[in-house]
């Protein structure tokens, strides 16, 4: 499964959005970034975009529906929900979320359309095309044994043990605490416990207004998030099963867009890789066939020296009809010993035999190199495969070195 960009919009104009990468698993990846979305649309190639927005501006709630409404379960949910809202029901865009298999209410998200358009048309114009967006207070962690609580700036998230998390601005922060302890089924004397995310300076704020109310639940366990909540929601992001607002007239085009985008990715990752192999072969075949030339420029100039005004056109045939010819007149050394030599010139590119003789079954070479270690590095190639191999002279020359080796069976 592709990692995801975990992208948050501000609550405000004055505010930059913030995006971690996170992995299948909710891992962060590295730390969370801020600035303009277009810093964060490199992010996104080959990753699955989760947009975040502002919890201050979507209603969640948990209605009570008809478990078989089925189809028409769209059209009740307005009408639902009439009471809690202000706005015209046209105006409202409404995502239902799974119903849990032991609830009979159903989670739903609310917020205009004006500004889903906004969010939508200013991740598009970067060039971002989210795969869900949820509101942020829908992945504040939920525990069945205790509420939970982001204070963050201004605002303070509540979410009970069960049921749909609040959001209230930070002033409210008492009365949220205290919605939360009340929300404790048990009833009676002290509530759950409760766990509460905050940053420094919030806690530095409010921190006398949270242990006033510490006798009224089990205990109170307090988060210090040091990069803010991002990383604390990415956590949620396998197991969660936030409301999508995603839904009806603003669901993605094609469900299958990010994917295709995955595998692109991978398919020209392949197409490099597959680029390289090719050329690299390509690039052994020219220094093979490079090779081979040299060799045979060495064969012609050889076959020039021992048989002055001979046809060198193939002077590979040339030499094995002379050879035959030698091995045919008992000279059967001399096949195997050229042979040697041919294998152990591979060790020292650019040398040339300019002369050779065969007598008494040593093969007597004048060669050019481009320097004594080469020749060395010849020599050294026919003692490996089992041959004798002199260095009987050698003096510098304008061009390199050029030696006498006298080659013979051991």
């Amino acid at each position: 499964m592709a990692d995801w960009l975990l992208l948050r919009l501000p609550r405000t104009p004055e505010q930059q959005p913030t995006w971690l990468v996170v992995d299948s698993r909710g891992a962060a990846t590295g730390p969370p970034q801020s600035g303009p979305l277009s810093l964060a649309a490199p992010r996104s190639a080959g990753r699955r975009i989760c947009v975040l927005v502002p919890g201050t501006d979507v209603l969640v709630a948990e209605p009570e529906l008809p478990t078989k409404a089925g189809t028409k379960l769209q059209q009740l949910v307005p009408y639902a929900l009439e009471e809690q809202l202000a706005d015209d029901i046209d105006d409202l865009h409404f995502a239902i979320g799974k119903r849990p298999s032991d609830s009979t209410r159903t989670p739903v998200a609310v917020v205009t359309r004006a500004l889903m358009d906004q969010w939508l048309e200013t991740l598009k114009s970067n060039g971002l095309e989210p795969e869900v967006m949820y509101a942020d207070s829908d992945l504040l962690p939920q525990n069945p044994g205790q509420a939970v609580a982001l204070l963050e700036e201004d605002v303070v998230v509540v979410r009970p043990p069960s049921g749909s998390p609040v959001t209230l601005p930070a002033d409210a922060l008492q009365e949220a605490l205290e919605m939360a302890q009340a929300s404790n089924p048990e009833g009676g004397g002290a509530g759950r416990g409760l766990i509460l995310y905050t940053g420094a300076p919030e806690w530095h704020e409010h921190s006398t207004q949270v242990e006033a109310l510490r006798e009224r639940f089990d205990g109170i366990k307090i988060q210090l998030l040091a990069n803010g909540p991002l990383a604390l929601f990415a956590q949620q992001l396998p197991t969660a099963t936030p409301t999508n607002l995603l839904q009806g007239s603003y669901a993605p085009t094609t469900s299958r867009a990010v994917g295709f985008r995955a595998w692109r990715v991978a398919a020209i990752l392949a197409a490099c890789l597959i680029g390289l192999h090719v050329a690299g072969k390509a690039a052994e075949l020219s220094l093979l066939k490079r090779n081979e030339h040299k060799l045979d420029v060495s064969l012609r100039e050889a076959i020039q020296t021992i048989m002055p005004g001979a046809n060198t056109a193939d002077a590979r045939k040339l030499l094995e009809q002379r050879l035959a010819a030698a091995r045919a007149a008992n000279s059967s050394g001399l096949l195997p010993a050229l042979e040697a030599l041919v294998q152990a010139k591979n060790a020292a590119p650019g040398a040339v035999v300019k002369a050779l003789s065969f007598h008494n079954g040593s093969l007597d070479l004048q060669v050019a190199a481009p320097d004594a270690s080469s020749l060395d590095r010849i020599s050294q190639a026919l003692r490996t495969s089992g041959w004798q191999a002199d260095l009987t002279s050698g003096n510098n020359v304008a061009s390199g070195y050029e030696g006498r080796l006298v080659i013979h069976s051991t």
